[in-house]
């Protein structure tokens, strides 16, 4: 009976165990291989995160960082910039995230990086640009019997028009 005053005594003064900060997802993916460089890694937890004292480290296969530093906090996403990833393996991502109230959320993931392979491209070969060859007085007589006809034409409206304008 004790143990049961002693249980409700306790749960309803909203005294109870806390919920600690969990992840939700990343990107890319915890295990992903990847053919494209990521730009950046982003880890999204279930509680907001403080804006000062979370760090995000990334590492190459040989254990060198390769993010560049900036770390930025938006509600309960940790976004970290990368450099330009060069080599292929694996990539090991270490995270301790602050959230309010909270105990730090720590931990590592990794992800593939498979450098896209290389294909040698051909160099194009310029093209030599035919030149005119023959000759063109078909053309020319072509163009020269259009002129004629155009000539012959405008006569003709002018005349025409002198006639409309005398008659008035």
């Amino acid at each position: 009976m004790r143990v049961a005053a002693i249980a409700t005594l306790i749960s309803l003064s909203g005294v109870g165990a806390a919920s600690a900060n969990t992840l939700v997802s990343t990107t890319p993916s915890a295990g992903q291989s990847l053919e494209a460089a990521p730009s950046a890694v982003t880890i999204t937890t279930e509680l907001p995160l403080l804006d000062t004292g979370n760090e995000v480290t990334v590492t190459d296969p040989s254990g060198i960082r390769v993010d560049d530093g900036t770390l930025t906090v938006a509600e309960n996403s940790a976004v970290v910039g990368l450099k330009n990833l060069i080599r292929s393996g694996i990539y090991t991502v270490t995270y301790n995230l602050l959230a309010e109230n909270d105990i730090p959320l720590t931990g590592t993931f990794v992800f593939n990086f498979a450098e896209p392979q290389v294909v040698a491209t051909v160099a194009p070969e310029p093209t030599q640009v035919p030149t005119p060859s023959g000759n063109n007085a078909g053309t020319t007589i072509f163009v020269l019997g259009l002129l004629l006809a155009a000539l012959v034409v405008t006569v003709a409206l002018a005349r025409y028009a002198r006639k409309l304008y005398s008659e008035r």
